[in-house]
Formats: structure tokens, C-alpha cells, sequence
């Protein structure tokens, strides 16, 4: 199955929210805005992640680095907040 996540960053922490396929949520959290948070809790949640989208913004850049490094499927997103939420 193919899984989807939505990131909206902020300075202290990110919303994360994570999709099947279908739309369905799977997981929800908030996750510190550090590069090494957002890769444990994915590596923690034991999905295969197709794609991770993150709201381009100041932090993002250094987020998307990270997460590309450490073999993430991130993508930076040009879009503004209500994007995200709807996602979510």
C-alpha cells in the first residue's frame, strides 16, 4: 500500500499528518522541527512512505536536506497552510 505524508512547518514543532492510498489518516502528531525528530518518527512508524510534503517556508529548506539524506521520499511544497490542513 502507498503511503503519504503532509508536513506544516513551524519554529517549535510540525504538524505531521500520514495517509493511505484511499485518504484514510493513519497517524497524526506533532514532531520537534529538527531534521533528526522528523527522521526517527518516521523511521518509527514502520511505513513505507511514497511521498512527504513539506510547506516550503524558512525551516523547510534545512528540514528537506535532512530528510533527503537520510533517504526520505520529501518533496518541498509551494503552498500555503489551508493546503496542508485540508490535507489532514
Amino acid at each position: 500500500m502507498s503511503y503519504y505524508a503532509g508536513i506544516d512547518v513551524s519554529l517549535e514543532q510540525s504538524s505531521v499528518c500520514v495517509r493511505d492510498a484511499e485518504g484514510k489518516i493513519i497517524r497524526e502528531a506533532k514532531v520537534a522541527s529538527e531534521p533528526e525528530a522528523l527522521i526517527a518518527w518516521f523511521g518509527n512508524l514502520g511505513l513505507a512512505m511514497t511521498r512527504i510534503g513539506l510547506e516550503a517556508g524558512p525551516l523547510s529548506q534545512w528540514l528537506f536536506a535532512g530528510m533527503k539524506g537520510a533517504g526520505l521520499p520529501a518533496e518541498l511544497l509551494l503552498i500555503g497552510p489551508q493546503v496542508v490542513a485540508y490535507f489532514c
